[in-house]
């Protein structure tokens, strides 16, 4: 039988890059999807008043929103770590009747209107809501129109991403360096700190960095469930939607901030976050 030769080098590399061209038909409106969703961006920075963006950004209203985001945000990260890893690892590494729904359950918040989700918050932990009448006759406790009315809104719609960040980090461990330390005789404690959680390290720290950025931004279940009151509930999205219409271009200043924020941290993770799903 004849033996066929390999491709010689420069024929496999033309082979490559004719492999990877893309069909003409898909470039035209690939580039326009691709400016319909830059060109929002583009107007925002030709409309930034660049001369006064350090004396906007050190105004007390600017700052006071910026501060509390800020606070709101990692105080958000920190209650979504301490309730989502244990979670992501129920989800993971469990089986037990209606797990696709309590997965399903963890996920909606990531595809209801966040205004929806404001308005179950009220329904729940308002005064008069389920968990709410009891805080309220047992503890004299108001959470609804306070900074801690903040975190939960944003613990709500934020927990979601640290969940599928981190259970698919548990997914893609390899299992036989759990199941050695448990035969050298480390407990399920010891072996979920010492093993599991450094293997899936990664996994948290970009579900956290993704949680906190949406922490960040979030705006309709804290509008509907914490209020709008400059320095005690206004976040930086509040504080962008009242300057709209009083001050257009310190709405600028702040949605500039928020735009960077976002934009460092998506391109940081991207890899980690789509590797995740």
């Amino acid at each position: 039988m004849a033996r066929v030769s390999p491709p010689s080098e420069p024929a496999a590399g033309r082979l490559r890059v004719r492999a990877g061209r893309s069909p003409w038909p898909l470039l035209v409106p690939a580039l326009a999807g691709l400016a319909f969703l830059v060109l929002p961006f583009a107007g925002l920075l030709a409309r930034a008043p660049w001369s006064t963006l350090g004396t906007r950004l050190l105004m007390p209203e600017v700052r006071g929103a910026l501060w509390l985001s800020l606070t709101t945000a990692t105080a958000a990260t920190g209650v979504a770590v301490l309730l989502g890893v244990p979670l992501a690892w129920l989800l993971a590494r469990t089986e037990f009747p209606g797990r696709r729904l309590v997965r399903a359950l963890v996920t909606v918040p990531l595809v209801i209107p966040p205004v929806v989700g404001g308005v179950a918050l009220l329904l729940a932990l308002g005064r008069r809501g389920l968990v709410g009448r009891y805080l309220d006759a047992w503890f004299g406790l108001t959470l609804p129109f306070t900074p801690a009315a903040v975190v939960i809104a944003q613990v709500f719609v934020a927990m979601p991403f640290l969940v599928i960040s981190v259970e698919g980090a548990l997914r893609g461990a390899d299992r036989r360096y759990e199941e050695a330390a448990a035969t050298l005789g480390a407990s399920r404690a010891v072996v979920f700190r010492r093993v599991t959680l450094p293997m899936v390290g990664p996994g948290v720290v970009a579900g956290a960095v993704l949680a906190w950025a949406r922490a960040l931004g979030e705006f309709g279940a804290t509008i509907t469930f914490a209020g709008n009151f400059p320095g005690r509930t206004q976040t930086m999205p509040l504080a962008v939607y009242l300057a709209m219409q009083q001050s257009p271009e310190s709405a600028i200043v702040l949605s500039l901030v928020l735009l960077a924020v976002s934009l460092v941290i998506l391109v940081a993770l991207r890899d980690r976050w789509v590797g995740a799903l």
